[in-house]
């Protein structure tokens, strides 16, 4: 079974926005926030260098915002697999 990564997914017909990055069940919190810190240093590299950004910085910010107030509330610290609500 082939296991696809969450950048291929980005890049590929299902792409995944910040925020849905923030809310994937299947990333600890730590995960999801080193994912959304690259795509930002991406996006504003890409910024610098007047390449088309797909998502804006702050949208990426609302995220990483979304991710650490779920932390402070005790959700996505752990992986959830399917069955484990």
């Amino acid at each position: 079974m082939v296991f696809d990564t969450l950048k291929q997914r980005m890049g590929g017909t299902d792409q995944l926005n910040p925020m849905q990055i923030a809310q994937h069940t299947l990333f600890t919190a730590r995960e999801k926030l080193d994912l959304l810190n690259q795509l930002k240093a991406e996006a504003t590299g890409a910024e610098v260098e007047g390449n088309r950004v797909a998502f804006e910085p702050a949208e990426i910010d609302e995220a990483i915002a979304h991710v650490r107030k779920g932390v402070a509330n005790g959700v996505g610290t752990e992986t959830v697999f399917k069955g484990d609500f």
